[in-house]
C-alpha cells in the first residue's frame, strides 16, 4: 500500500518542508474570509511536523512586531495518517529518530528523535484532532495546548498520540478536560476533516504553510521555514502601512511575561541576537535563578 508515496515525517531541512503524501492542484480562486484585521493568515501544521518546530522562532517575533495587524488561523494537517508509507528512505519509526536529531543541529531548536525508539506514535491524526478540540475553548488557549503538545513530545520524548499526555498537556494549558473529551469524540473530528477539505483547496501540499491574505483576497504563500525576512516581507507586501513594534529589550526576562518558554534560537530571533549571545543570557539568568532550565540531547528551553 502506498509503496510509492515518501513518508512524510523525511523532512526537507533544505526546503524547511514536511512535504505531504499527496498532491493536489491549488486553487487560486479559494477564498480567505478576512477577520478583525487587515490581513488574515491561514497557518497549516501539524503538532509532530519538526518543520513547524522550526519555524517558532520566526512566528512568535511576527505576532510580536505585526500581531496587530493579522489575525492568525491554524488549521491541522493531518502529517502521518500512518505508517503505511515505506520509501523515501522512512518505513518505521526508529527510522525517524536519527531524522529529528538532524533537523534539531539544522533548526537550532532542541528535538530528541528517541521518542521514535522508546514510544513512537502511530499517527498525528489525534493530536491534530484534541487541537480542533482545544480550539472549541478558545484560539490563545488552543495555542498555547499545541505548544505544551510540542514541548511534551520533542523535549520529553512523550507521544502525543495517546490520551493521557494529551490530557496531561491540556490541564497545563487550563483546559476543561471533560468539554475537550467530548469535542475530541465529536465536532473536532468534523472540525478536522474541514481543516483536510480545505488544505485540498487551497493546493497544500506541505508542511509549515502560511497564506497571508488581505481584504481584496489577494494572497501570498511562504512555504517551509524560511528566515523571518520572509515572513515580514509577506505582510508588508499586502499591509505596506504596517508599522513595526518595538521589542522590549532592556528587560531580558520581559519577553517570558508574553512566551513562558524559549529556547535559544527564538531569543535569538526575537532579539536579534546571535544563538551563542542568546545562550549566555540565559544561562546567567538561570544561574541566578530567574528562570527554570530543561536539557535534552540536542539543545535547552528555559522557563519562567
Amino acid at each position: 500500500m502506498n509503496e510509492n508515496k515518501t513518508n512524510p515525517l523525511l523532512c526537507d531541512p533544505i526546503s524547511g518542508t514536511c512535504e505531504m503524501p499527496i498532491s493536489e492542484n491549488s486553487n487560486k480562486t479559494a477564498n480567505i474570509q478576512i477577520e478583525n484585521k487587515p490581513i488574515k493568515i491561514i497557518y497549516y501544521t501539524d503538532p509532530i511536523c519538526s518543520s513547524c518546530w522550526g519555524i517558532e522562532p520566526q512566528l512568535r517575533k511576527l505576532k510580536l512586531e505585526y500581531g496587530d495587524y493579522f489575525d492568525i488561523e491554524y488549521r491541522m494537517g493531518g502529517l502521518l495518517p500512518d505508517w503505511s508509507y515505506n520509501s523515501g528512505g522512512i518505513s518505521k519509526p526508529a527510522d525517524v529518530a536519527y531524522h529529528w536529531d538532524e533537523a534539531s543541529l539544522h533548526y537550532e531548536m532542541p528535538i530528541d528523535g528517541d521518542v521514535w525508539l522508546e514510544d513512537p506514535l502511530d499517527s498525528s491524526y489525534p493530536s491534530c484532532i484534541a487541537m480542533k478540540a482545544a480550539q472549541i475553548q478558545g484560539k490563545e488557549k488552543a495555542v498555547k495546548f499545541m505548544r505544551i503538545l510540542r514541548e511534551k513530545l520533542y523535549l520529553e520524548k512523550k507521544n502525543i498520540a495517546k490520551w493521557e499526555n494529551i490530557v496531561e498537556a491540556a490541564k497545563i494549558a487550563n483546559l476543561n478536560v471533560e468539554k475537550l473529551k467530548t469535542d475530541y469524540d465529536g465536532d473536532a473530528k468534523k472540525l478536522f476533516q474541514e481543516d483536510l477539505n480545505y488544505a485540498k483547496t487551497l493546493g497544500v501540499r506541505g508542511f509549515p504553510t502560511l497564506f497571508f491574505a488581505d481584504e481584496n483576497n489577494n494572497k501570498l504563500t511562504v512555504y517551509g521555514s524560511k528566515p523571518y525576512a520572509s515572513y515580514e516581507n509577506a505582510l508588508l507586501a499586502l499591509f505596506p502601512e504596517a508599522k513595526k513594534k518595538s521589542i522590549v529589550k532592556e528587560n531580558p526576562l520581559s519577553i517570558f511575561e508574553i512566551y513562558p518558554s524559549l529556547a535559544p534560537k527564538e531569543y535569538a530571533v526575537i532579539h536579534d541576537i546571535s544563538v551563542n549571545e542568546a545562550k549566555i543570557i540565559l544561562e546567567e539568568l538561570h544561574e541566578r535563578g530567574k528562570l527554570g532550565k530543561m536539557s535534552i540531547k540536542n539543545g535547552s528551553l528555559y522557563s519562567k
